[in-house]
Formats: C-alpha cells, structure tokens, sequence
C-alpha cells in the first residue's frame, strides 16, 4: 500500500471530488493516508448530480431524481455538457441559470454532506474530463468557488483513476513506488462524457502518455437510443410523441436508464410507458440494444484506439485495461476491448469510485508539498488540446492555426517559433493564441492575446517575431513575443478564460450560500 505522507490528523483534510454528469462522489485521505469515499446525506456513495429549484428551495441529488416526471422544467441535469456555455440549455422556473451555478450546487451539496463527517475544509481537488479544454477547466474552477471552495488543482478522471488503481491494486510498495513499470490503458465511459488515457506508472511516478476523447459521447447517449425505440413505437402505437412532454420524456429517460442497468445483468428487459391514458410495452433483448448502439461503441473504439497510437503503442505493450465510469459495466464495452487487445480488462476498482479516490490522493501529495513534507509520487500529465497562434499564410493569405504545442505533449512544456511581420512599417505585432486541433483558427477557442506595439518606422516586412510558449501543469500558458533587434517585447500569463466576471462570481457565492442555509 502507498504511503502519501499526509499532514498529521487535525490539519487540512485531503479532500477530492469527482464532478460527474450523472452522478459526483466525493473522497478523503484517513489518517494513514488511504482514501475513502464517503457517503452522502442519504447514506449513499454516490449523488445525482440533478438539480432541483423551485424558488428560493433548491434539492440536489435522489430527491431532485425522484421529481424528474412531474417537475421537469424546474429541474438540471447533464449540466457538465453545459459547461463552457454562458448559460445552461433550458430555464429553470422560469429563470436562466450559468452552468457553473449548477455546478456549484452539486459541489455545495457533496461537500455540506461530507463536512458532515470530517469537519470543515474549502481545499478540494477536482476531476474533469481529460478532453475537457481551458474553458470548460476555468468554468470548473469558478463552480467550486461558488461553492465556497478552494480549487487547489483539476485533474484529469483517467489519470485521476490510474492512481487509485495503482494504490489499491499494490504496484505501490510502502514508499509509494512500483514494483516493476506499468503501463495502464484507462477506458472512462461516464455518464456524459468519454475519456481514454495512456498512463506509464515507473516507480513512483505516474506519467500519462496520450490522451483523447469526446465531451459529447456518454452513457446517457445509450438511453437516449432506447428513449428513441420506446417513443417511436409509443408513437406508432397511439400517434402522440411522449418526448414532446418535458415530464413525460423525464419519466421515459429513467424507465430507459433503469433499462439499461437490466440489460447488464440479463439478456433482456421490458420496458413499461404509460401517457395520457394510454401505455406501450416494449421488451428488449441485449442484441437488439447492441445493434442500436453500435455507431456509439464505434466512436469509443476509434478513439481508443486513436490514444493508443498517439502513446506510440500497440496492444502487446499494455500491461492492464482499466475499466472507469459506470457506462463501462456495460457487457459491449468489455467484449469490444476484449476483442481489440485479446485480453481480458480489468474492472477491480471501483468505477464508481476510483476517480474521488484519485483526486483525494492528488489533493494529499499537494497539500504534503505545502506542509514541506516530500510528496510520495508524482504525476505528470500531458496537454488535452493542441495550442497555437492565428498566423496568415504566405500562400493564400488565409489564416491558419501554427501550432507550437502539440497535443500530448509532456508538461511542464516549453517552445518558441519565428513568425514574420506581413508588412513594411508595421508599427504592432499581435499574437492570438487558441486551443484546438484544426487548421482553420475561426473553429479553436479563442484564449488570449499579446500585443507589441511601437516598433521602428523603418521595420522591413518579413521581419523576425519569436513568440515563445511556456505551459505549465497547472495548465497556466504563459506567452512572450519579440521582435529581435529591438527592444520590444511583451509578455502574457493567459489565465483560463471565465464566462463570468469575478463581480458575478461573487454575487453567484453568495446566492448558492443564501439558499444553502433554506
């Protein structure tokens, strides 16, 4: 077992969450340093991640579920597909509300629940997607700190899982190194999100190698494919489209789902509907789910296999497939990885809790390093996205994305490119810079600029511009532009981009503080 070294029992508790689509779980380092989930309110390991408003009364969690088919217009849920917007995709009795709000109230109501049990704390880590961009990381961080947390660091769920995974499976030794070098292919199907992540575990470092994914591609992609056979078949029955009806449709997801679940388990489930007066019995057997799935499982196997290849790996050169996210448990998942690698993957972990687990033990080695306690292993990650700057081909005059940091790219990361002025004269120099994997910068996100001005009259076009990038693990870009033979230059810390300024954010903490007291 691993040692983290955690700062002795009555200082800051080391505390990690996972913010999921469907459900959030919350963990902590114990007193020796091995982490334990914790239950919620209701005595459960996991929360909904739903959120109900009605007023100034907000439920988070099983209640918020149980009124999906009579409240839904009052009701949040799948709000991390939101993240990154200005505002969630629906109004919420009668009001709109920032995703990051939303957000927030899981975070209140996890954290209230576990405060419960280990006293107070504000120091969190908490898990994103690996494929998750600064944006939607930003709009994390502002969750939490509506939430009256302090967000000491994000980390990615795979990378997140891999280090429960190695402390709980015992590659660790006592000093929190492994025995012999692994490298674990982490396959994360959550709710609403997909993750795969290469890591390489050496002694004590956990070192992830490539990592891709689909922010839009979950489980709740699979229930809506039997929300659709059900509904057609509703539809072809009675001539009336039950999704159409916000409660309806809320009660046929959580028929689905349950669906879903079943058809784990057996070969075959019967799903029951019943509106306005009239009601549809649709049986559904494993194959018949498989087959309405298959494009779904598809898109997770391309992936896969695409961070396999980015890793500069094949099959024969992982040693474990790590199963994470409840979807995973799904008979497909495991047969279609089966198949790929010629190996049987592992679910050991829990897929429920590995994450949390994760992210509190991330939380103990940074809060040992605070302490000036030497931390007991180490993580390093790699970049999610690519980034660049918008630069103007010579050859056509379009823009184009130049790229100076390549997706998986190891951080701490550090690269610097020539570019040249366009014109004779040019007085300023401008470098934006975006995150994103296509050439065309109008379809990457916008993240910051540095701008040089006052440069020599007599400046010749096609004169050098350096522009220098240095991207830090923390995921802070810092940015340098000069202009060689002269003394301009300019220099830029280009922070996470916020879809609230810090007055809303402060307005919003002290809303989610005022109705957490009702």
């Amino acid at each position: 077992m691993i040692s983290t070294q955690t700062p002795a029992a009555g200082k800051t508790p080391a505390v990690g969450i996972d913010l999921g689509t469907t459900y959030s779980a919350i963990a902590r380092l114990d007193e020796t340093g091995r982490p334990v989930t914790l239950v919620n309110g209701e005595g459960d390991l996991t929360t909904p991640s739903v959120v109900l408003i009605d007023g100034q009364d907000v439920v988070v969690g099983k209640e918020a579920v149980k009124a999906l088919g009579t409240d839904g217009h009052r009701i949040a849920e799948c709000m991390k597909r939101d993240v990154g917007q200005r505002l969630y995709h629906k109004a919420l009795d009668g009001r709109q509300y920032p995703p990051e709000v939303l957000q927030a109230l899981v975070l209140k109501k996890v954290a209230s629940d576990a405060k419960r049990l280990v006293g107070e704390f504000s120091k969190v880590v908490v898990t994103v997607p690996a494929y998750f961009d600064e944006v939607r990381r930003k709009a994390t961080q502002d969750a939490g700190y509506i939430a009256g947390l302090d967000v000491i660091d994000i980390i990615n769920e795979p990378t997140a899982a891999a280090v429960a995974f190695g402390y709980q499976q015992g590659f660790l030794n006592t000093k929190g190194e492994s025995s012999k070098p692994q490298k674990v292919l982490v396959y994360d199907l959550g709710g609403g999100t997909f993750d795969v992540t290469v890591m390489q575990i050496a002694g004590s470092d956990f070192r992830a190698l490539a990592t891709d994914g689909d922010v839009e591609l979950g489980g709740r992609d699979w229930d809506n494919r039997l929300m659709q056979l059900v509904a057609d078949e509703f539809q072809k029955q009675h001539g009336i489209d039950p999704r159409k009806n916000l409660n309806a449709s809320a009660r046929l997801w959580r028929e689905c789902e349950d669906a879903k679940r079943t058809l784990s388990a057996r070969s075959k489930a019967t799903i029951t509907f019943d509106f306005e007066g009239r009601a549809v019995r649709v049986e559904v057997a494993r194959e018949k789910f498989i087959e309405i799935t298959t494009d779904l499982l598809d898109r997770t196997r391309f992936t896969t296999r695409q961070a396999l290849k980015d890793a500069g790996l094949d099959w024969g050169g992982i040693d474990r497939i790590l199963l994470v996210g409840g979807s995973s448990r799904m008979p497909m998942v495991r047969e279609m990885l089966k198949n790929l690698s010629a190996r049987e993957p592992d679910a050991s972990v829990s897929a429920d809790e590995a994450v949390a687990q994760g992210a509190a033990l991330r939380a103990g080695l940074i809060l040992s390093r605070a302490e000036g306690i030497k931390p007991a292993f180490k993580i390093k990650n790699v970049n999610s996205h690519s980034l660049g700057v918008v630069g103007t081909d010579r050859t056509t005059g379009r823009k184009r994305t130049a790229v100076l940091i390549k997706r998986n790219t190891p951080l701490p990361a550090k690269v610097r490119r020539e570019f040249k002025t366009q014109k004779a004269g040019q007085d300023s120099v401008l470098v934006q810079i975006v995150e994103g994997e296509s050439a065309n910068p109008d379809v990457c996100t916008a993240i910051g600029q540095c701008m040089i001005t006052g440069l020599p009259k007599d400046l010749p076009a096609m004169s050098p511009v350096n522009v220098e990038f240095q991207y830090a693990s923390n995921g802070r870009l810092a940015v340098s532009v000069q202009v060689p033979g002269t003394d301009r230059q300019a220099k830029q810390e280009i922070m996470r981009a916020s879809g609230l300024s810090q007055e809303h954010l402060d307005q919003w903490r002290s809303w989610v503080a005022g109705v957490w007291k009702n």
